[in-house]
């Protein structure tokens, strides 16, 4: 009414150019038009009288005649003003007609580092973002670049050109988002309340005789020893190994590698000497710092940070002369050496085999070995990998190795205001294009090349498995716009990106742009970096992926989607990832990727590799075909136990008798840290660590460490090659479109119908908005009580026992965090394997392991970004939770408990120093936990005392024991006895 009435005529009479007379009226003037102009009507008012023109002259009296700051108020309610009304298309329009980015941008680009005018630029920040005008990406289709013909796949829509008509009501408030904050909360509306839902178990999705076709994967269980023996360390087939040079592949039969000296086999050694250390040396508790000399400082500046991580610079940016020489010796070409053909077959043996000698001569000249990796064995195994695109070429990080980094990396420290200052070079490039170069210089979808290899631009390429980048365009000198390709047959998921870049100057900062990602926030704005490679540090015997960049942001920036792509949902946001990398020499060829990659080339190497450093026997591994992929791929299924200790009959019953443990991970593409979590863990139940040999003793563990091959090899984000979510059809998989999946759940039910359910099935992953590492589990009671249900919790009988396990972790793991944890059943998560797993097969301690892509904010790990090496040791220490979690059990056997006491007197000093702290802590711990469960279960029943073993802390700098530690674990009356039994005999020794 007051708008209709002419009030906003009359507030504009009062508010007048600057003056230093009448302030408080004019201030208050301010802030009654500012709310009147909340209202569409009264904005649609304003833009048809020319107030749009008038608040942008009143603005800039203000601010130029304003410089003590003594008005900043007025100023900022001006801007609210402008704000309200750019929130109607109309008003954009006017704003943009007015030349209101020219305005803001001039008169405030020199403030942003002023604190004193945050109110001001706050508010200028956020007009500019509404009114940059938007548009479509710079691509040809939203779709992917590549297709695979799925039956009944819909082709999809070409990309639509956006108009303003679509972001009529596009006015949503756009937050500065500046700040610390990365709390990602969960929506309590998606929780499931039906109880029927969380505790009815449906019958088969399948014919039951279709079971029987898994007992061939579970040979184990029913073969005689005889069997077993000839199964257990088979040779690899021929033509897999025709190439492959197995003097690089470990062995215990050879103490060092064929043609390197002392010094370039150490790695055995060094890990020979890790497996003499029981990972229980390697246990955390109570939340102690790290050893300082493991941390980096953050703050560095680039060249700081380039020199503490290995890379020969000094810090004026030159390369050291040690370098420059041997480069110059080698004189390599890097550009062909940085990315090697592949053959297309095996018929055309002079490629392999000139590539092999080409890879052999690297190798002999740098030779500086990775563990449990073999360049030629793998690329035997890439000529087997099959892609959508058929890559002719691998990618040199994958091929060469990756050797973890001597220490960890601190989380980068965000400089205050890059987002805004990167928000007003965004405007700079719509108000100035003249200084812009816009070529296209890398694309997917164009002919190739597109690069002058003469020129001084740098060279994008990224068509090798695992690879993701769809196009780049350079937009300044040194400044790139790169756009990464959407998941095979969807126009979704653009997140993940893999690929090279060559011909850069040293030391010289380049900014990069992606500017379709598609989450709404990321680890990126909270100390997480992109990793590097580079192959003249890999050929100077420093093979490491290091987190690497500097003013990195991730914002909502003004490209869209439109409602025509998205099939009328409501138009798509996409979001930047910028930051700046100083390359570490001249002329070098680097990768960046989002995460430490892990392709599914890699996988099958270490497996083969795995297999041959066995000895088989005492282990047994398997690797069986668990079924092909869409793409013709094979998904491994890994089988590993102890072979039994003689042909006797009790030896072969214990032998089949021994529980299942199952373990799954990538799903989903773009977690590769979900990978490396895996590796650890195969690599430490492989290994002669005695906790290993334990549980292989007392298990058998079938693992599926990569359920989605296809788009893992084809640079995927999420899904399959179908488009979907693998993690979202467990509940009516398709053997056809969904194969893994299908399989792994009929895996799943064979264990079942046999009376194996495993004791713990766990499917790894990765976390792109939280830190640390935690797990999903499932609870009917937390679910209830989060959901403040109708229905009564006290009449819900459940077994809490689905804690334990993450407790457990909890003391454990340096990485692991019990408060990230969460047992809520969600409507939009019953079809992931999880709550399937948990549901369908009654398994109650069924999990999603979650590892963070950036690193840890608590414990021994706080401040650090994790390494390959702290999710090697995640997995690890999974395996070691579910050594405990067993000792825990009111089931465990005799012998278990006799071995674990064993296993306790290798540690007898340990053990000596701290029994006397043993009495005194049982009841308190014990009253600690059992009261913290009992508050929230009425109906809880715990039973288990308490024991308590001697750890050292481990710490990882100077591979050495600082100090000793206390463990709680919670065992059975009977464990508990026995361990206070062996204690006493300590004691009296």
């Amino acid at each position: 009414m007051l708008g209709i009435n002419g009030a906003m005529e009359l507030l504009f009479k009062v508010i007048t150019p600057y003056t230093q007379k009448r302030t408080r009226i004019i201030r208050a003037a301010t802030e009654v038009l500012a709310a009147l102009l909340k209202s569409k009507s009264n904005s649609r008012r304003a833009v048809n009288r020319g107030y749009v023109t008038s608040l942008l002259r009143l603005h800039q009296d203000w601010h130029g005649h304003d410089t003590a700051n003594t008005y900043v108020l007025i100023r900022r309610t001006l801007l609210l003003c402008l704000k309200h009304i750019a929130n109607l298309r109309s008003g954009r329009e006017a704003f943009l007609a007015a030349q209101g980015m020219e305005i803001l941008f001039s008169t405030t680009q020199n403030c942003l580092d002023d604190r004193s005018l945050e109110p001001v630029v706050s508010v200028v920040v956020q007009i500019l973002r509404q009114c940059y005008p938007k548009s479509p990406l710079p691509l040809v289709t939203a779709t992917s670049a590549y297709a695979f013909p799925v039956p009944g796949s819909i082709p999809s829509e070409p990309l639509c050109v956006l108009t303003e008509e679509d972001f009529e009501d596009d006015a949503d408030e756009e937050v500065d988002k500046d700040s610390d904050s990365e709390e990602v909360k969960d929506q309590d509306d998606d929780l499931e309340t039906d109880v029927n839902k969380l505790s009815s178990k449906p019958g088969l999705d399948r014919p039951e005789e279709e079971l029987m076709q898994y007992e061939a994967m579970c040979l184990e269980l029913s073969c005689s020893f005889e069997e077993l023996k000839s199964q257990s360390g088979d040779d690899l087939k021929f033509e897999e190994t025709q190439y492959a040079n197995h003097h690089h592949i470990p062995t215990v039969a050879s103490p060092k590698w064929h043609g390197l000296n002392k010094d370039q086999s150490s790695w055995k050694q060094g890990r020979e000497d890790m497996v003499q250390t029981s990972l229980l040396s390697k246990v955390k508790m109570g939340r102690s710092t790290m050893h300082p000399a493991s941390r980096k400082g953050p703050g560095m500046n680039p060249c700081q940070n380039m020199q503490s991580d290995g890379f020969g610079i000094d810090y004026s940016g030159k390369e050291t002369p040690d370098i420059q020489a041997s480069l110059k010796q080698d004189a390599w070409d890097i550009d062909v050496i940085s990315c090697p053909m592949i053959s297309a077959s095996f018929s055309n043996s002079a490629r392999p085999r000139e590539t092999a000698e080409v890879i052999d001569k690297l190798l002999q000249t740098h030779p500086k070995p990775v563990p449990f990796h073999d360049p030629c064995l793998y690329m035997a195994k890439a000529r087997r990998t099959r892609s959508v695109a058929d890559f002719k070429t691998m990618a040199f990080p994958d091929l060469w190795g990756h050797r973890p980094p001597p220490s960890a990396q601190s989380m980068l420290e965000r400089k205050c205001g890059v987002q805004r200052i990167k928000i007003f070079e965004d405007v700079r490039r719509l108000i100035q294009p003249t200084d812009i170069i816009n070529k296209v210089v890398f694309s997917l979808d164009e002919p190739w090349p597109l690069q002058d290899t003469a020129s001084d631009c740098l060279r994008f390429y990224s068509k090798f498995e695992s690879g993701n980048l769809r196009k780049a365009i350079q937009v300044r000198e040194l400044e790139y716009d790169l756009l990464v390709n959407a998941d095979v047959n969807s126009s979704q998921h653009q997140q993940w990106f893999y690929f090279k870049v060559s011909g850069m100057r040293a030391a010289v900062p380049y900014r990069f742009n992606i500017i379709n990602c598609e989450k709404p926030n990321s680890q990126f704005n909270y100390g997480m970096q992109p990793t590097l490679y580079s192959v003249k540090e890999a050929l100077l015997g420093r093979p490491t992926w290091i987190r690497m960049g500097y003013e990195i942001c991730y914002y909502k920036n003004h490209y869209r989607q439109s409602t025509a792509v998205t099939g009328g949902a409501s138009q798509k946001h996409f979001y930047t990832l910028t930051f700046v990398v100083n390359f570490p020499h001249n002329e070098d060829a680097c990768y960046l990727a989002y995460h430490y990659p892990y392709t599914y080339t890699a996988l099958m190497t270490h497996l083969d590799i795995l297999e041959k450093s066995v000895n088989p026997k005492q282990v047994y591994f398997r690797q069986d075909v668990l079924c092909q992929t869409l793409g013709g791929n094979s998904c491994p299924l890994v089988t590993i136990t102890a072979m039994p200790e003689s042909d006797s009959a009790d030896h072969l019953e214990q032998f089949r008798q021994r529980p299942c443990q199952v373990i799954t991970a990538r799903v989903h593409p773009g977690e590769s840290n979900a990978s490396w979590v895996m590796k650890g863990a195969l690599e430490f139940l492989v290994s002669s660590d005695p906790v290993a040999t334990l549980l292989r003793e007392n298990f058998i563990f079938k693992v599926i460490p990569m359920l989605n091959p296809d788009g893992v090899i084809n640079g995927n984000h999420r899904c399959s090659l179908k488009g979907e979510d693998l993690n979202r059809q467990w509940l009516s998989p398709s053997a056809h479109l969904q194969p893994t999946i299908y399989h792994a759940k009929g895996l799943l039910y064979y264990l079942s119908s046999i009376g194996r359910s495993p004791r713990v099935f766990c499917d790894f992953h990765g976390h792109s908005q939280k830190k640390n590492v935690f797990l999903y589990g499932c609870s009917i009671k937390e679910t209830l009580w989060q959901a403040e249900s109708a229905m009564g919790t006290s009449t819900v009988l459940e077994d809490v026992g689905y804690r334990t396990l993450p407790k457990i972790l909890d003391k454990l793991a340096p990485a692991f965090t019990m408060s990230s944890c969460s047992f809520l059943v969600e409507k939009s998560r019953a079809s992931t394997a999880r709550v399937v797993v948990w549901r369908e097969m009654g398994v109650s301690r069924s999990y999603t392991m979650e590892s963070s892509f950036c690193g840890c904010n608590q414990g021994p790990y706080q401040g650090l970004q994790f390494g390959t090496s702290e999710l090697e040791e995640m997995g690890a220490m999974f395996c070691l939770s579910l050594l405990i979690l067993e000792l825990k059990s009111v089931s465990c056997s005799h012998q278990l408990l006799t071995c674990a006491a064993t296993l306790l007197n290798a540690e007898e000093e340990a053990l000596d120093h701290h029994l006397q702290r043993i009495a005194s802590s049982v009841s308190s711990i014990y009253h600690q936990y059992s009261s913290e469960e009992t508050n929230l279960f009425e109906t809880a029943d715990y039973t288990h005392s308490f024991a308590f073993s001697g750890w050292y802390q481990y710490d990882s700098s100077s591979k050495s024991m600082l100090k000793m530690v206390t463990l709680p674990i919670s065992l059975s009356p009977r464990a508990d006895r026995m361990l206070s039994l062996h204690f006493t005999n300590q004691l009296s020794h």
